[in-house]
């Protein structure tokens, strides 16, 4: 049983810098859940699940805990999800409607993350959002999927929260004998946990998140996340909430789906058309998606964020 769905790979013309270059969208947007989550978590809850789970314990602010929600009712599990504060209530009764029990706790994921692991019983899984190996390997089946459509990338932008994104893409490019090809790692000014951690060669731990783009809100990125920057190519990047939600909109009007901040923080550097990526021929841009944000907040957010 699978229960992601492999999505469309979209040669995009609304982005690239130069007429020989191809911008090519990976629309994870369009999973059961609306985002790429549920490849690795889906992944997991049936691994987890085979191994005689009873329950899934989650903490999430929002993606992840919709997929968690949405793998355990499939396969017939109860599902518990701490959910930050920060978590938007349309978030929250997403994950109710998948008859996921959602316990609110704390400012931050930590502190979400922390009271759910507490939670976990002798026969409970625990789901986490982004540091599992498990995840990885889930989410590195949307590489595979490039690389049977016959697309062969030589620069991936993705955006980065806590770093589950990312080392499964960077595993799914090393199956497929990718393992040269650049990634630009895309973070808000707020959630640049992965970009300080770089310019201090250490993996430092934020002091709150300061950005509306809280599905990016992990105040450290995973050890796995960080170790990768030290052995893949790799190029950091921050972009401001402002940049970020203006992608979201255009994206709407160009490609007719709706995606988050989060997701927004690499359209943004996508449609930028930034100095960094005119050398590459073939661009993947992980669309990873996101249901916490509406066409109403997006708008909302607009309006704030533009300069008076």
């Amino acid at each position: 049983m699978t229960l992601h769905i492999d999505t469309p790979l979209l040669a995009s013309s609304a982005m690239g810098n130069k007429p020989d270059q191809t911008v090519w969208l990976k629309m994870e947007a369009l999973q059961p859940t609306g985002s790429f989550k549920l490849r690795g978590i889906g992944y997991a809850c049936e691994e987890y699940a085979r191994r005689g789970a009873k329950r899934f314990i989650s903490s999430s602010g929002g993606n992840a805990g919709l997929a968690a929600a949405y793998a355990g009712r499939q396969l017939g599990l109860p599902v518990v999800v701490v959910a930050p504060e920060t978590t938007s209530e349309r978030a929250r009764e997403l994950m109710r409607r998948e008859q996921a029990e959602v316990i609110v706790h704390g400012a931050s994921f930590h502190e979400a993350n922390a009271l759910a692991l507490s939670m976990v019983g002798e026969h409970d899984a625990f789901i986490h959002a982004y540091d599992d190996p498990l995840l990885w390997t889930g989410h590195a089946t949307m590489i595979d999927e490039v690389a049977h459509a016959g697309v062969i990338p030589d620069a991936v932008v993705l955006s980065v929260g806590g770093g589950g994104l990312m080392c499964g893409v960077i595993e799914g490019l090393r199956r497929n004998g990718w393992d040269k090809v650049p990634l630009f790692a895309v973070e808000t000014d707020g959630t640049d946990s992965l970009a300080q951690s770089i310019e201090a060669d250490e993996r430092i731990e934020l002091p709150r998140i300061a950005s509306i783009a809280t599905t990016l809100g992990s105040r450290q990125v995973s050890q796995a996340a960080f170790d990768w920057t030290r052995v893949h190519p790799m190029s950091s990047m921050v972009v401001t909430d402002q940049a970020a939600v203006a992608a979201c909109i255009r994206f709407m009007d160009d490609h007719r789906v709706v995606v988050e901040p989060a997701c927004g923080a690499s359209l943004a550097v996508a449609y930028a058309g930034r100095p960094e990526l005119s050398a590459f021929k073939n661009v993947l841009v992980i669309v990873c998606g996101g249901v916490t944000a509406t066409v109403a907040q997006l708008q909302a957010w607009s309006r704030t964020l533009s300069p008076s």
